[in-house]
């Protein structure tokens, strides 16, 4: 196996999960079978109990891993497959140290970063659960210099030496900036990240130069020269329209002849420009038609907590061939006096998953006004649960209906605990994680969307519909259209007399790719464009 490891330099949000999605997907238009992996230096075991402000999307796996939100692009850039194996932790790799130690598999020696934690990480690089790939493509989170990051470079270092220099390619992404009081692109802080790369012992073979304008002959040349660098791997990373055209923008630059001949593998025939290319012209194409979709959600001043939906947004863009306008609604702010002007001109309303009670009302406001106005309305996880209380309240009549996340006294618990958390204590890890099965009633628009009656889609809640009230709701005209036979759990609750009302326990938006979009999201923009322009 050959291993492609991505460093980041300079400054954060440089883009190395895309980057490395780009060429994990450039070496599988070779041919080639890959397996990609994140490395996050954050001393947290996953990011399952982290603030969506603080870390962004948690991406979920089949397997019920709570990871990055890098694999999503992962997933939505490659065919790799994901799992507990795709993302490691500084907590992670020192929980299971320190489990070693306590057991004394360590035979009484002292515990130290080198070499012990940096085998475990290497453990952990060389864990590809049940793969066969031929390249493993390795991204370390953060910034070369950050002090957490340290241990990972050195086990990415002592690679070399294990797997052989034929066998490790070293990639750094790093920033050319253009500092527009001297009107020119600088390079300085470039070699400054590559320097402190070179004083850990890792010498990068192809660098990616982050930029605003594109490089000249002149600057490459002096990045090679004090990089050490051949020219050739000078490899421009210019902003694009649309993150899609990375794999072509860094394929036409030569980046997947430099990673073949470097790694001693055979060249074969690309077909990325084919395969990837008809998705980049109809994502960047004039369209003639536009939507208005409000997303009404709880971390909307920090627009990676949904990266998913955003990017499921733009898929179901592609498959209608129109463009989708994104409205991000605070529900806090949607109180009783301005919630009907605030949505007021919407093709359609999305309420996406979340946690806590600070914006429940707003949310539930928003159902409301989808519903009494036949607006397309698309619920996940949370949204759901919120679209579950609104018609509990208001077509039931259930005053005081709730969750007994938000309100464990209410008179009506249309929503609760699903039995097994109810004597659960710690937060990490416990919830309903990963994919269940599904059936689909033949009468729903779920149905209609799929195609097919059984459907396997991914987890990541503690609540549930609560199944005492469901002969209640079917009698007012909802249709409960998705259950886990299982565990006779509502998964899909749909409103009869309404254009496109659905709302989902599950999170399709984690299987949503620009080459495949997800049924839901694209049936509900269809929905949405019945609309267009008359709102």
């Amino acid at each position: 196996m050959k291993y492609i490891f991505v460093t980041g330099g300079v400054l954060s949000s440089l883009g190395k999960g895309i980057a490395a999605a780009s060429i994990g997907r450039i070496l599988e238009s070779y041919g080639y079978r890959i397996f990609m992996k994140k490395l996050d230096p954050y001393i947290n075991v996953d990011p399952g109990t982290m603030s969506p402000f603080q870390h962004g999307e948690v991406y979920v796996t089949d397997d019920g891993a709570e990871t990055d939100l890098d694999l999503g692009h992962y997933y939505r850039f490659t065919n790799t497959p994901l799992s507990q194996a795709n993302n490691a932790t500084t907590g992670c790799i020192y929980e299971s140290v320190l489990k070693k130690e306590r057991r004394g598999d360590y035979l009484g020696k002292t515990v130290q970063v080198i070499p012990h934690i940096t085998n475990e990480i290497k453990a952990r690089i060389d864990d590809i659960g049940s793969a066969d790939p031929d390249i493993m493509i390795v991204e370390i989170g953060g910034t070369v210099g950050d002090i957490e990051s340290l241990p990972f470079l050195e086990a990415i270092r002592q690679m070399k030496l294990d797997k052989g220099r034929d066998n490790t390619l070293y990639i750094h992404l790093t920033f050319i900036p253009y500092v527009k009081a001297a009107a020119e692109l600088k390079t300085k802080p470039t070699q400054h990240s590559v320097s402190e790369l070179r004083s850990i012992g890792i010498q990068p073979d192809i660098l990616m130069c982050r930029t605003e304008m594109s490089l000249n002959d002149e600057l490459k040349s002096k990045i090679s020269l004090f990089c050490n660098v051949e020219k050739e791997a000078v490899i421009e990373a210019i902003d694009v329209e649309n993150i899609y055209e990375c794999p072509l923008v860094y394929f036409q630059q030569g980046i997947g002849d430099q990673i073949i001949e470097k790694l001693h593998l055979k060249k074969n025939k690309s077909d990325l420009m084919k395969s990837w290319k008809p998705v980049v012209d109809i994502a960047k194409m004039k369209k003639e038609k536009a939507v208005d979709i409000g997303v009404v959600g709880k971390y909307v001043d920090l627009r990676d907590a949904y990266k998913s939906i955003i990017e499921s947004f733009n898929h179901a863009a592609i498959a209608n061939k129109c463009d989708v306008r994104l409205h991000w609604l605070e529900a806090h702010d949607l109180d009783n006096k301005n919630y009907r002007e605030s949505l007021k001109g919407l093709h359609g309303i999305l309420v996406p998953g979340g946690f806590g009670e600070r914006g429940i009302e707003g949310k539930i406001r928003a159902a409301m006004y989808a519903r009494e106005n036949k607006i397309p309305y698309f619920g996940i996880c949370l949204g759901m649960q919120i679209a579950t209380i609104e018609f509990a309240r208001h077509v039931l009549g259930l005053e005081g209906a709730h969750s007994t996340e938000f309100d464990p006294q209410t008179p009506y618990p249309v929503i609760d605990f699903i039995p097994e958390q109810r004597t659960i204590t710690e937060k990490g890890g416990t919830m309903r994680l990963g994919a269940y099965p599904c059936h689909l009633d033949k009468k729903g628009k779920a149905f209609q969307a799929y195609g097919k009656e059984e459907i396997s889609e991914r987890h990541r809640h503690r609540y549930e519909f609560n199944n005492d009230y469901m002969k209640a709701f079917t009698d007012k005209g909802a249709l409960i259209s998705g259950i886990n036979k299982e565990n006779e759990l509502v998964e899909v609750l749909e409103i009869t007399d309404h254009p496109w009302f659905v709302g989902v326990q599950f999170h399709p938006e984690f299987k949503s790719k620009p080459t495949e979009p997800h049924p839901l999201f694209r049936d509900f923009i269809k929905a949405a464009l019945k609309n267009y322009p008359a709102r």
